[in-house]
């Protein structure tokens, strides 16, 4: 706790800044180059496309991105080849047409910057699509930077001792002051930016050389630690772990009751129990799943399953409730929150719930996209007392907790 005090003293500065008027007044479009391959990460895939909480670490640096209203449109720049998987990433947010980056970055850079020429925005952010914490205040820290300066970047000073080291040993100590850990999105007035892009070929770790070798100031704001570049794995169960502890945990419940009939089979969590009578209801009734669903959407103060799915709409007659409860889910991962566990009592004489619980849970962690160990299916019976204990239907009760940011 002391740690996280002094952390957020440290980044006051940047955290308590107010938009400038310069900010809003300028036009600024982002360029989000997720062209590069992440081989030292090592997964199957580009490390920018892979899952964080949920959502592609991607969509979390695009949000980051326009989360303060300073950025008027995204410009992603993708793989060659990838441009639609991005734009499906990025479905529902302000992005212009996804443009094919190259081989290094400054060929991406560059692609991006000409993309959005018709656009004449006066100043350009770039960032990495593997940063996707942008904290607080960093982006109008940046824009007020440009009023001074033609370049801005977010930089952290260099607290640990450098070793400068050759074959494995070390050969020299290198004074750390005056270092900084530069970051993105590093902000430029576009012009300038494509000038330094002109005058210089060759490969560039960042946008920054290439106006400090013309000569041109770039000033430093305050970065941070929460910035960080996913580039390990260790780095993604970082951010994802701090990513979690700054959201709230919150519970909702969920019950329903449907008739048993004949002629209907019987779906319960999405499966298919043997059973001579089936559940009566406009879907096909599975009482867990619907149980489930009410307990998600209470648990996010979004109404219960009747607001999204209304019995006196023919479009749901009939229809798997399994689609309902992929809804629920997708509204928690909609609010950039996490289903944390989700827990679903069956009330019935019979059939017995024992012998097909193991698929039921399955079913739902594959409908919510959650760990099956993170599911609970049980069952119980009222002593035959009551409407279940007659066998005249199936209750179920069910509790679900989300985390969503605070």
């Amino acid at each position: 706790m002391v740690r996280r005090r002094m952390h957020a003293a440290r980044l006051g500065r940047v955290t308590g800044q107010a938009i400038p008027s310069y900010a809003r007044s300028m036009k600024t479009v982002a360029l989000l180059l997720s062209a590069g391959r992440g081989n030292r990460f090592g997964a199957a895939q580009p490390k920018q496309f892979l899952p964080l909480l949920g959502r592609p670490v991607l969509r979390h640096a695009a949000e980051a991105l326009l989360a303060e209203g300073l950025v008027a449109a995204l410009q992603p720049v993708a793989p060659a080849g990838d441009e639609a998987f991005v734009a499906g990433l990025l479905q529902g947010l302000p992005y212009l047409p996804v443009v094919a980056g190259g081989a290094a970055r400054e060929e991406s850079v560059r692609a991006g910057l000409a993309a959005i020429a018709a656009e004449a925005p006066d100043h350009v952010l770039v960032h990495d699509a593997a940063r996707p914490i942008i904290p607080k205040g960093t982006i109008p820290a940046l824009l007020a930077a440009l009023e001074q300066h033609p370049g801005a970047i977010p930089a952290q000073p260099v607290a640990d001792t450098l070793k400068r080291a050759v074959g494995g040993v070390i050969e020299a100590t290198v004074p750390r002051e005056a270092l900084f850990r530069a970051q993105t999105p590093q902000a430029f007035r576009y012009a300038p930016l494509c000038a330094a892009h002109e005058a210089r070929a060759g490969a560039v770790t960042d946008d920054a050389s290439l106006l400090e070798a013309l000569g041109q100031t770039v000033a430093i704001v305050p970065g941070s630690e929460r910035n960080v570049k996913i580039t390990w794995p260790e780095d993604l169960a970082r951010v994802e772990a701090e990513m979690m502890a700054r959201m709230m945990p919150r519970t909702g419940t969920g019950f329903d009751v449907h008739r048993l009939v004949a002629g209907r089979p019987l779906i319960l969590c999405g499966i298919n129990v043997p059973h001579g009578l089936g559940l009566d209801g406009h879907s096909d009734a599975d009482v867990g799943l619907h149980a489930l669903c009410d307990a998600i959407y209470g648990a996010l103060a979004e109404g219960d399953i009747g607001r999204w799915f209304p019995p006196s709409q023919a479009d749901w007659k009939d229809a798997e409730s399994a689609a309902f409860l992929r809804h629920a889910a997708g509204r928690v991962a909609a609010r950039g929150g996490v289903l944390v566990h989700l827990d679903v009592t069956l009330i019935c004489e019979r059939p017995k719930i024992a012998p097909h619980a193991d698929a039921m849970r399955a079913r739902i962690a594959d409908l919510a996209d959650m760990d099956v160990a993170a599911v609970s299916v049980k069952a119980t019976t009222t002593e035959r007392l009551g409407f279940t204990g007659r066998g005249e239907g199936i209750a179920a009760q069910a509790a679900a907790t989300i985390l969503l940011p605070a």
